[in-house]
């Protein structure tokens, strides 16, 4: 018998409400070593909050949430961050600067704070900015960049900070197709490399293609889990996105898509 993966991140009875309405309800989730899972919901399901509580910035309702075995909510954030990296769904640069010195950030958990970058660091960054096809705009402003390259950037910032755990809130936001792609074939890659996944998506099908896993989140406390291939059908589809769904076989594989026939 093959031997499981060890668990790397885990939480336990997790609720998640915002104004007094339940989004998630007791959620119960553990991640492996070599997994990608996909958060799947509507607009305003919760998805961008529920990412938010699992990396510990803002409280949950009720239940425990461990990086590693310790608890998220006791850990100091210099030392989460060196296991758990947080994709946000926005960025905002307030200041200019130069893109490989954005990327450097990410290395930041990793250096004493009397310390600077060392030549490793900056391999690293520049490793990670070439990963996102933005190696030969290392010197520009990020004030410059258009928001696919900006998006690309904040994406290497993150593989720069070469983290245990990826929480990544739409990371396909801003991307063409073909970079779409791209970001998610990185981050497959980081997942079978031995780092743990968790990335809300809007496109069902990249998760499809991508995913190990889908939770499901319906933005009423109710939520779903399971392997990708079991969980996604058209019938459950169509209740989380509220539009009928239906399904169409291409290259022996099953996708998605909206037919808009009628209001579910």
């Amino acid at each position: 018998m093959l031997e499981q993966a060890p668990v790397v991140f885990s939480c336990s009875d997790l609720s998640v409400d915002v104004a007094g309405r339940s989004l998630v309800a007791e959620l119960t989730l553990a991640v492996a070593r070599g997994e990608l899972v996909a958060v799947l919901g509507k607009n305003g399901s919760g998805k961008s909050l529920s990412l938010h509580t699992l990396a510990g910035l803002r409280s949950a309702t009720a239940g425990s949430i461990k990086m590693l075995n310790i608890d998220v909510a006791s850990s100091k954030r210099h030392e989460l961050a060196r296991h758990l990296a947080l994709l946000p769904q926005h960025v905002d640069d307030i200041f200019p600067a130069t893109v490989i010195d954005t990327a450097l950030i990410g290395r930041h958990p990793h250096i004493g704070r009397l310390s600077w970058e060392t030549s490793d660091d900056i391999d690293a960054a520049r490793a990670a900015l070439a990963a996102v096809d933005l190696g030969d705009l290392a010197t520009r402003d990020v004030l410059t960049l258009s928001g696919g390259e900006r998006r690309r950037l904040a994406i290497a910032q993150i593989l720069t900070q070469a983290p245990d755990l990826y929480l990544l809130d739409e990371p396909t936001n801003h991307l063409d197709p073909q970079h779409q792609l791209d970001a998610l074939r990185l981050f497959r890659a980081k997942a079978d490399d031995g780092a743990a996944v968790i990335a809300s998506l809007h496109d069902v099908n990249l998760a499809v293609r991508f995913a190990d896993r889908c939770l499901l989140l319906y933005g009423n406390g109710r939520w779903d889990l399971g392997a990708t291939a079991e969980i996604l059908d058209s019938d459950r589809l169509s209740q989380l996105y509220s539009t009928p769904m239906e399904s169409v076989t291409w290259r022996n594989r099953e996708l998605f898509v909206a037919s808009g026939d009628k209001a579910f």
